[in-house]
């Protein structure tokens, strides 16, 4: 036999032994379920819990019921440390009748309370809050009737505390208090509007504001506004609150949003454009619900 052969098989029965040592010294089945059952025997948390061990191929079966879940946890713990183990197939479950024992109720009594998750809590959009509102359709002294309801959307949105309350766009409803048409030679246009309800979510709320008002006097007196034009970017009606007689109604944006001109004889009316914004003020807090999650 020539050298190079022998070196061949001398290799080949090498790495048999190597091989074969391995497997000696890896645990069988047998010795892996006997450690796993003296090792929970002995366990504090383990070693009331009437549990059968068994290892197939080095995946270890947990069978029976323990008292706790802790119990149970350290069970998994045990047996996926054990050496040669190739897995773990908890099979185990609480015994209900352990539910009342005293070892269960220590435990559970060790156990952290869950945080109760706080409650949301309604916005409240104080009194005295600036709602800006736009007009969805035009008002007059003239045409407009005592008791009639008008539309509106709200300009700037409203937040409370820095978180949102009112969004921009949200529904408004309002109602015309007074409205008196200005005669041709003597008398004044007059036109009052006052809020009444704000839509939020598929919710309307009722909401109290101030009244804000303005007239329009007769031929020969200065009217109580700049008309159509007289201003840039818009008229002002009145003046911002706190102003005079007809003070409330804040400057209404865009060209010709001031009151309309009536016929050269000065038979003015108080007109109100559709577009218009409109400043009014709360006299009393608007809850709204909490916000969805």
């Amino acid at each position: 036999m020539s050298r190079s052969s022998c070196s061949a098989i001398f290799i080949v029965l090498l790495s048999m032994s190597i091989v074969l040592s391995a497997c000696s010294r890896r645990p069988n089945d047998e010795q892996i379920a006997k450690d796993v059952q003296q090792k929970a025997a002995v366990d504090e948390d383990t070693k009331e819990a009437p549990v059968q061990v068994e290892a197939k191929q080095g995946k270890v079966t947990l069978t029976g019921k323990v008292r706790t879940p802790a119990a149970q946890k350290k069970l998994e713990l045990i047996a996926n440390n054990e050496p040669g183990n190739t897995g773990v197939d908890d099979q185990t479950s609480i015994d209900p009748d352990a539910i009342g024992s005293p070892e269960l109720a220590s435990a559970m009594a060790t156990a952290p309370a869950p945080v109760p998750k706080p409650k949301p809590q309604p916005i409240i959009v104080p009194s005295g809050t600036t709602l800006t509102v736009t007009t969805s359709q035009s008002l007059s002294s003239k045409t407009s009737q005592a008791g009639q309801t008008f539309l509106a959307t709200l300009a700037q949105p409203i937040s409370v505390g820095g978180k949102p309350a009112l969004p921009k766009g949200a529904t408004v409803s309002g109602k015309v208090v007074s409205a008196k048409a200005k005669g041709k030679i003597k008398g004044e246009g007059e036109l009052s509007l006052t809020l009444t309800s704000i839509s939020l979510r598929d919710h309307t709320y009722d909401i109290s504001t101030n009244v804000i008002s303005n007239t329009a006097k007769g031929k020969g007196k200065r009217t109580a506004v700049t008309t159509g034009g007289g201003a840039a970017g818009g008229a002002l009606i009145g003046g911002i609150a706190g102003g005079g007689k007809g003070a409330g109604i804040g400057a209404l944006i865009g060209a010709g949003a001031g009151l309309v001109g009536g016929a050269a004889t000065g038979n003015k009316q108080v007109e109100i454009p559709a577009e218009s914004a409109l400043s009014f003020t709360l006299s009393d807090p608007l809850t709204l619900a909490p916000p969805p999650e």
